[in-house]
């Protein structure tokens, strides 16, 4: 889990700031959700893809289209909710396959 948290941190902190965005923020804080989802997403789907996990790169950047504030996509506020609770919990999910280490063994 300790190895999770180290290689993770990013994704976990772009958890939290969606589930924070179901409180009654102002639009300047659903401004920075969009850039630090888009710059974490598009990271994310990087390393993905890098790591040779390619159904995992597709869904960070379908996130990171998403949530990008350049050209964003506008819905109702009970849709945003629920792109964000989907996106929390994808970016929660433990991605790496990691090999067992040789003291596990």
């Amino acid at each position: 889990m300790n190895n999770y948290l180290k290689e993770s941190w990013f994704k976990i902190l772009a958890a939290i700031i969606l589930i924070i965005g179901f409180g009654n923020n102002p639009h300047s804080y659903y401004q920075f959700e969009r850039w630090a989802v888009v710059i974490i997403g598009g990271y994310s789907a990087y390393l993905a893809y890098k790591n040779k996990e390619t159904v995992w790169a597709w869904i960070f950047a379908i996130i990171a289209i998403l949530f990008n504030p350049i050209a964003p996509f506008y819905m109702a506020r009970g849709t945003w909710q629920l792109f964000d609770l989907v996106a929390a919990v994808l970016f929660l999910i433990p991605t790496s396959r990691t090999k067992p280490s040789e003291e596990s063994k």
